[in-house]
């Protein structure tokens, strides 16, 4: 039985300007009726230009994971059929011409002004982010991180999750078909359902990060490692490909302070057990070129606590 939106007639159609609407108020079993109503003409459009196959799978998910974070962001709400259509094609177009692994980007008509908040900041302006991040949360640790790096950080494409997390890049494309898969239905079945206010944790996350990094900056990271890293937590940097605990840690953070390499915070995702820092890298002046740009700092959590943190410094896409 299709999901029916609160308040919704039952005895007349509903529009999609009318779903998009409510789903965009707030009301999240509208945005999954949407994505019911459109599921097939979203399949039809990645099967005609990819074929049967993994690739035009992925596209229709990876339009349905953009349609939740960015349902707010539609403009013509009787137009919602065309929108999810053009994200499935802009993903399929990104697969057919990439000779190199690229991010799925959405069409640029529908992109946020460059001045935009963050992704993180996007998902906790949406009304339905408790839902979401409650469907999230019903992941294992293995889909989670992977999903949390695909849809909410810079790290996108299949190559560069693969780095970091260090898998084959087959297993990263298994886990996020298999955590889509799972994200869609629980979204689903649980729209309905009151959920946990998330907002609290991710502005104390943000708020843990942003003191971090600040007491970090000023020559004191020993003291972020004491209070919130186990004792025994492992740090692993994918590029030289070092490995090692707490010592490699503060070693590190010491001779790019001593370098005059400082770190700007840019973004935080939080999931239960998985925490996501992007933060921008800036060089002394007198060595422009010292340091990559940007950096990803991937943590697994454990009680609360760091158990391991890998640290990855992003490719720059070619334009």
């Amino acid at each position: 039985m299709p999901i029916r939106p609160a308040g919704i007639n039952s005895r007349r159609p509903v529009d999609d300007a009318e779903l998009v609407r409510r789903a965009q108020n707030g009301e999240t079993t509208a945005l999954g009726l949407l994505l019911d109503r459109h599921e097939a003409g979203m399949r039809a459009v990645a099967l005609s230009l990819l074929g049967y196959g993994p690739d035009a799978e992925d596209a229709v998910q990876d339009a349905m994971v953009t349609a939740i974070r960015r349902v707010g962001e539609v403009r013509d709400r009787s137009a919602a059929g065309a929108w999810l259509q053009a994200v499935v094609r802009n993903n399929c177009r990104m697969r057919l011409r990439a000779t190199r692994l690229t991010p799925v980007a959405d069409p640029e008509l529908f992109l946020p002004p460059a001045d935009a908040p963050g992704p993180e900041e996007l998902i906790e302006q949406a009304a339905s982010r408790d839902w979401v991040w409650h469907a999230i949360g019903e992941l294992s640790e293995a889909d989670r991180m992977v999903l949390l790096l695909r849809h909410f950080s810079s790290v996108t494409s299949y190559h560069q999750i693969a780095t970091l997390c260090g898998l084959p890049v087959g297993t990263v494309r298994s886990r996020l078909s298999h955590a889509r898969r799972k994200l869609l239905t629980s979204l689903r079945a649980t729209a309905g359902l009151a959920h946990p206010d998330s907002s609290a944790r991710a502005a104390s996350r943000r708020r843990e990060a942003a003191d971090a990094l600040a007491t970090a900056m000023r020559g004191d990271f020993h003291q972020v490692v004491g209070e919130l890293w186990w004792p025994d937590a492992s740090f692993i940097v994918r590029s030289p490909g070092l490995r090692g605990g707490t010592d490699l840690a503060l070693h590190g953070m010491e001779g790019d302070l001593q370098a005059g390499v400082r770190q700007r915070l840019v973004s935080v995702v939080a999931g239960d057990d998985v925490l996501i820092w992007e933060t921008e890298l800036i060089s002394p002046p007198s060595d422009p070129g010292h340091c990559p740009p940007n950096a990803v700092w991937l943590h697994s959590l454990e009680g609360g606590r760091v158990r391991s943190i890998t640290l990855f410094h992003p490719e720059i896409p070619a334009h």
